[in-house]
């Protein structure tokens, strides 16, 4: 039987394509993975770059803050999203990075992290706290990994993915990564919100950094509690050592730090007791304690000092009676009645908890707003569960954001994991870290794809 010369060609075309297939896969220098996968995205790859990003040492009180931003720029470069850097005080740069979105008329999504850490003692490390150690168990070791490099490198990890896969967001999309959080932020975050630079980003939801869970679900933060710095000074006629006084120094002090005793150890029964969390109560621990006359041997022991100081370290969520607590504080813990004073502030303002329209500094957990509903449903769809919201017991850089009347939502994907920020051995374990990018991923993919037009100018401020 002859075939006619048209399905003769076909099957010569048919040949020529599978001969082409055969010499491309038995190629000794090409494999079908090298052709389907972009090494740059793969594990290996991911962890290398987050290890790059640790062992640049950014502890404070001298962080490597230009070797961080070279970084950070060069990520970017390689991802063609726009960038500057700014120094709204000199040698401190604020990175900011732009991933355009189609429609520039509605507000952007601001994902901000800090570039500085806290230090560490070296000879209480397992591994050098600016190695990035990678375990056997795929633990990375590092000062900063869960506080906050981290997040920062995921945010970045999953825009990667995100363009790789074609998506185009309608939103623009900013990352920030600023200096000083752990010094209080104000020449960082604090000095970025409160510019024209960020007034002209029209951001309309904020990202920031959260805490690590010990069990499965993720821990979200609507709030945090305001550091209120508190020192206490009682003044006394000094006297001989072995003679008895009424209302010395130091006796009219341990009567101060004996109320404030109680009134922490009423808050702490309320933790205790599982009716609150920690971040919904009033904290205050005493940090230091000055008193008595130094000698060349230690202090003079034969006599009672005329002054003695105590320093408290207090936490206020926003949901409490601020005025009612500095009542307390110059009735019962520093009244003018025992010669006491006290001082509020006196290494950073105190903060208030009411933002700039007199509103408790919180972020809505509810129908109210959309963006919390939109992190739930992005969380889930990555296969990720999320707790209940909470208040972060201690403070970050989100409230310069909150104090602006903008909902920012406190987050870092990382359950199954020890608590250790600032703590020796901070780590992360490479599974978890690779989980929250897949996290990230979706929750930028919801927030730059959502539409809602309504959410501009004022109204914003009522998220």
């Amino acid at each position: 039987m002859k075939l006619c010369s048209r399905t003769m060609a076909y099957c010569y075309a048919i040949l020529l394509r599978l001969c082409l297939l055969y010499s491309i896969f038995s190629s000794p220098n090409l494999s079908t993975a090298s052709i389907q996968q972009d090494p740059s995205s793969s594990d290996e790859a991911i962890i290398s770059r987050f290890q790059q990003y640790l062992q640049i040492n950014t502890a404070q009180p001298s962080p490597q803050y230009y070797q961080a931003a070279d970084f950070i720029l060069s990520q970017a470069k390689s991802l063609s999203l726009e960038s500057q850097s700014i120094e709204f005080v000199k040698t401190k740069p604020v990175i900011l990075l732009k991933w355009a979105g189609s429609d520039p008329s509605l507000p952007s999504i601001l994902l901000n992290s800090h570039t500085d850490v806290v230090p560490a003692e070296h000879d209480k490390w397992a591994h050098h706290p600016f190695s990035a150690h990678l375990d056997s168990d795929g633990n990375v070791y590092a000062r900063g990994s869960q506080d906050m490099k981290c997040v920062g490198m995921q945010y970045l990890e999953a825009i990667r993915r995100l363009k790789a896969s074609g998506f185009q967001p309608l939103r623009s999309v900013y990352l920030s990564f600023v200096p000083d959080e752990e010094i209080g932020g104000h020449d960082g975050a604090e000095k970025l919100a409160q510019s024209d630079v960020f007034e002209k980003l029209n951001v309309g939801i904020v990202l920031d950094e959260g805490l690590a869970s010990p069990d499965e679900n993720y821990r979200a933060f609507y709030a945090e509690r305001s550091p209120w710095w508190l020192v206490i000074k009682a003044i006394g006629a000094p006297g001989h050592g072995a003679k008895l006084y009424d209302n010395t120094a130091m006796e009219n002090l341990l009567k101060s730090i004996e109320s404030v005793r109680r009134f922490r150890a009423s808050q702490f029964d309320l933790v205790k007791a599982g009716l609150k969390a920690q971040g919904e109560v009033v904290s205050v621990n005493m940090v230091f304690l000055k008193a008595g006359t130094p000698s060349p041997t230690g202090f003079v022991m034969n006599l009672q000092p005329s002054e003695a100081e105590a320093g408290f370290d207090i936490r206020i969520p926003p949901t409490a009676d601020s005025e009612s607590l500095e009542r307390r504080i110059a009735e019962e813990w520093a009244p003018a009645s025992r010669n006491m004073t006290f001082r509020l502030g006196q290494f950073k303002q105190k903060v208030s908890v009411l933002d700039k329209y007199g509103r408790p500094v919180l972020t809505a957990t509810d129908s109210s707003n959309p963006w919390w509903n939109l992190l739930e449903e992005a969380v889930k769809k990555a296969n990720g569960k999320l707790g209940k919201p909470e208040i972060f017991p201690a403070s970050t850089d989100a409230r310069y954001f909150r104090d602006l009347g903008l909902p920012a939502i406190g987050f870092s994907p990382m359950a199954n994991t020890p608590i250790l920020l600032h703590d020796h051995n901070e780590f992360l374990n490479k599974a978890e870290y690779l989980k929250g990018i897949e996290v990230y991923e979706s929750i930028i993919k919801a927030y730059a794809s959502y539409s809602e037009h309504s959410i501009s100018g004022d109204s914003k401020d009522e998220l």
